[in-house]
């Protein structure tokens, strides 16, 4: 179980940085926009969201769930060992 969600998280990981990168940012359109008549739209409301934008919040809440699972998953783990009959390396140096 815990395969298939690192694999899950690693494959969140990869599309969050590839669905960022497309996206432009916020001041892209900078110089055209004072320019022209819109000047306001750069300080105003952004407008209705990309589905891109839609896209990264499903993605990131995914990202963080599988962050958080994995931080649980390694903090419970199992005190079985497939090393039971092993003697400490402190131990065997007296």
């Amino acid at each position: 179980m815990t395969n298939l969600i690192v694999a899950l998280h690693v494959s969140v990981c990869i599309l969050l940085i590839l669905i960022v990168l497309l996206q432009s940012g916020k001041g892209a359109e900078m110089g055209v926009s004072l320019g022209g008549g819109a000047g306001q739209t750069l300080f105003g409301a952004g407008g209705p969201a990309t589905i891109l934008t839609k896209i990264t919040t499903v993605v990131a809440v995914i990202f963080m769930a599988t962050s958080l699972t994995l931080a649980y998953l390694s903090g419970n783990q199992s005190e079985t060992s497939v090393m039971k009959n092993t003697v400490p390396i402190e131990q065997t140096t007296k």
